[in-house]
């Protein structure tokens, strides 16, 4: 079938990483998505077809064993695997942000640790911010870090982990006061801790416990979990970078790129919304012809495809200005605000389109409608892109004099 958000000036390479994992979105996911996420059910045998096809590896660089593929690439490829369901593309995403921050902030002892294990799907990478009384305000963490020795001592809850249960490794940011005296800005006081623990719940490793999942409206099948250190003893050498203090700067250049990756998801799910919506309209009769004929469904399948092609191409332009190395907050803000509002408002009208048989659990875009809102929340809400794009916009445009 021809699609919508086509992206040009692709390489060779890119084309075919694509058309690969389009394949297999169409053979191995969109068949037992619906029943695998109604069973709320970890999909173990796709996650295992993901890591065969290298896409652990995506971006991590060739010298240690990856693809070395740019965000460009692996943000399409999120698209694609959404489109088959958002939940896959959560798994790696998360992976995908702790082996960036890695990349970019690691000691040279940490990539060559643990980057080849992330590569191969071996290692699988989780990070950690939000706390049960704060969300979006990463300042007010809570969670703390006091230096021991040779070790650090982690106490806190954290939430919403994805990847929770079955990661084995958990970019943590709490608080680290040491070095820094009182007063210092809570921004400058925040480092991220690298901790390896066993996959499971309950208790992973001496002082870290993982409860069990999170009863989610959608997003089911990949693990949400909090996270609970009572008493956790890190090494130093497991402080990302090897230096205090850098954590808040660190998780802020990793959630860039889940922001771009947050707006390939909308357009994913959104496209897929159309797919259903567009095949439906040409299925359904009413009076006495398909309801695709009727100029209200034509409208709306206008406004749908003009969505899915507005935010397809913010985020491809989000990716490509983080791939030339300039600053990307502005562009990324936009495309994760831009792509979540309108996958939620594609989805619905696609909700609309099929009319009773939308609320059916025997239908596909029952399950885009329930996954749909987790967009608008993920990596930031509305207002959080807004509050970025804003005050960007004051730098760009400041009046002189």
């Amino acid at each position: 079938m021809a699609r919508l958000a086509q992206t040009h000036g692709l390489t060779d390479v890119q084309q075919e990483i694509l058309a690969t994992v389009r394949e297999f979105v169409d053979k191995e996911i969109i068949p037992v998505a619906t029943e695998l996420e109604h069973r709320d059910e970890y999909p173990q045998q796709i996650v295992d077809g993901l890591k065969e096809l290298g896409v652990f590896g995506l971006m991590i660089p060739e010298e240690y064993g990856g693809l070395g593929e740019s965000l460009l690439t692996y943000a399409l490829c999120v698209e694609e695997i959404a489109r088959g369901w958002m939940s896959v593309s959560g798994i790696i995403n998360t992976h995908f942000i702790v082996a960036y921050m890695l990349k970019q902030h690691g000691t040279q002892e940490q990539k060559e640790y643990f980057l080849p294990r992330m590569a191969a799907g071996e290692t699988r990478g989780a990070f950690s911010m939000s706390e049960p009384g704060l969300g979006s305000d990463v300042s007010a963490i809570t969670s703390k870090a006091v230096k021991d020795g040779d070790e650090y001592v982690l106490n806190g809850q954290k939430m919403w982990l994805t990847n929770g249960g079955t990661s084995t490794l958990v970019a943590v940011l709490v608080r680290s006061d040491e070095g820094h005296p009182e007063g210092t800005a809570p921004h400058k006081s925040m480092t991220t801790f690298l901790v390896e623990k066993e996959p499971g719940f309950g208790e992973v490793r001496p002082g870290l416990t993982i409860p069990g999942k999170i009863d989610k409206m959608g997003y089911k099948g990949v693990d949400t979990t909090e996270l609970i250190m009572d008493g956790l003893r890190i090494p130093a050498n497991r402080v990302l970078g090897g230096v205090t203090g850098r954590g808040f700067y660190q998780m802020m250049d990793g959630v860039e790129v889940g922001r771009v990756n947050v707006a390939a998801r909308g357009c994913g799910v959104a496209q897929r919304a159309f797919e259903l919506g567009v095949q439906y309209a040409q299925q359904r009769h009413t009076f006495g012809k398909p309801i695709a004929q009727h100029q209200a469904i034509q409208f709306k399948l206008a406004e749908m495809a003009t969505k899915v092609e507005a935010a397809h191409a913010m985020m491809v332009n989000a990716a490509r200005k983080k791939d030339s190395g300039e600053r990307n907050d502005l562009e990324a803000g936009m495309a994760k605000y831009l792509a979540s509002e309108y996958c939620k408002e594609v989805v619905e009208d696609a909700f609309r389109i099929h009319g009773g048989y939308g609320f059916s659990k025997e239908y596909e875009i029952e399950r885009l409608y329930r996954e749909a809102p987790m967009l608008l929340i993920g990596e930031g809400t509305a207002e959080i892109q807004k509050m970025i794009i804003g005050r960007r916009l004051l730098e760009e445009y400041r009046l002189q004099g």
